[in-house]
């Protein structure tokens, strides 16, 4: 599970920038500021369901274990 954490932090984060360096004035101009800020939120966001992820991975690791 723990890729797919991975995989979203990185997708938000790519997604933020890319708005970031080439849309920003397209965004500002068209009222869109907001869709930044939801990369920004879901790429924060990626850190908790990354702990879980983790936690989840490390329990079945451990009942597979047993």
């Amino acid at each position: 599970m723990v890729p797919f954490a991975l995989a979203g932090l990185i997708a938000w984060a790519v997604a933020g920038l890319v708005l970031l360096i080439f849309f920003r004035g397209w965004l500002t101009d068209h009222g869109h500021q907001n869709w930044l800020w939801t990369c920004l939120a879901g790429f924060l966001w990626g850190f908790p369901g990354l702990a879980v992820m983790m936690r989840h991975d490390a329990n079945r690791r451990r009942r597979r274990a047993r």
